[in-house]
């Protein structure tokens, strides 16, 4: 049909052809409309590196459409959970509960992908890629969710996958800078990120930070008496039983080899040593010992901040109380 016609040349048309014209408008009419916020959403996304802002983005833009309250993003191996919440106090507690427990009910069979709760109307979809195994949800107050808007969400999710994969690629490759490769723990670039700005804190507050350097007693006579890889295994027990001790304040790292540093924030000296005697215990007791009879344990050496010096001078003072702590019997906490 030709698309030139005039106004006056519409009046002529018989009716069918007439209503038929003007559905093919209306057609036209929402599909180049469509295409608009497609194009809005992948400039949004395209500004986007983490999952945070990348789910940011994706709330903005779905906002104006489909208004809501909660929108969140898990794996389908219940990791990476991330929410964007406009709600406030005990409404943003609610609606936050709410989404973690629908992903774990989901996951388990136990509730549909549409449910009303705690006056929230809460919708799940499975991401529709195969490279991305995931789960959106969508919780909105009061308001039930429309046909129209789930399937406007539906379509704009085919459109968010890529960017997701993309946004959770680019975090595993920013937490493997990180982490140990080994043993999972924070490594030496992650003590230089975070130093400065926790005792520029504890500057501020006046509360003290204790640094513990630890390092593993008689684990090279394990390592040659077993073999690296059961050496790799003692490591990453050691690491394990750890970092199920420290507090989610504490900076746990593995500097390398069998030594590692923990940093405790709000820690004076007196209670440093509790906790670094507890340590000490708890490596004994793993009962790890080469066929000659050396038994794996870990010297201590703690040391308090002082303002008045930088964070070299700090970690050879650690250092050389951790050697003193070696020289006169191992498996020992010593403190300067």
């Amino acid at each position: 049909m030709n698309a030139a016609l005039t106004y006056e040349q519409l009046d002529f048309l018989p009716e069918a052809n007439y209503q038929r014209l003007l559905s093919e408008l209306e057609h036209y009419r929402r599909q180049s409309e469509w295409l608009s916020r497609v194009n809005e959403l992948h400039a949004r996304l395209a500004g986007a590196l983490d999952l945070q802002s990348m789910m940011e983005a994706f709330s903005v833009w779905l906002m104006p459409q489909v208004d809501h309250d909660l929108i969140a993003f898990q794996c389908g191996n219940n990791t990476h959970l991330q929410m964007i919440c406009s709600c406030h106090g005990p409404e943003r507690r609610a609606a936050m509960s709410l989404a973690r427990k629908f992903f774990w009910k989901f996951s388990q069979g136990k509730t549909k992908a549409h449910c009303q709760q705690e006056n929230f109307d809460a919708h799940l979809w499975s991401l529709p890629s195969r490279q991305l195994q995931g789960h959106v949800v969508l919780l909105r107050q009061h308001n039930k969710i429309k046909a129209r808007e789930a399937k406007l969400i539906e379509q704009a999710l085919a459109i968010l996958a890529e960017p997701l994969k993309r946004a959770l690629d680019y975090e595993m490759l920013f937490e493997q800078a990180r982490s140990d490769a080994l043993t999972g723990l924070d490594n030496r670039r992650v003590f230089e990120e975070k130093i400065g700005s926790l005792l520029d804190k504890a500057k501020r507050h006046g509360s003290p930070v204790t640094l513990a350097s630890m390092d593993l007693d008689r684990f090279k006579l394990i390592n040659d008496s077993f073999g690296h890889a059961e050496g790799d295994k003692t490591l990453c027990k050691v690491a394990q039983t750890l970092g199920g001790m420290v507090r989610e304040s504490d900076l746990l790292v593995r500097m390398g080899g069998d030594e590692f540093l923990l940093v405790l924030p709000d820690t004076a000296l007196t209670t440093a040593r509790v906790i670094a005697e507890r340590l000490c215990l708890a490596v004994n007791s793993l009962g790890i010992v080469a066929p000659c009879g050396a038994k794996l344990g870990i010297s201590i050496g703690l040391v308090q901040w002082d303002e008045q010096s930088n964070v070299d001078a700090w970690l050879q003072q650690a250092d050389e109380i951790l050697y003193r702590a070696k020289t006169s019997g191992r498996s020992q906490v010593c403190s300067g």
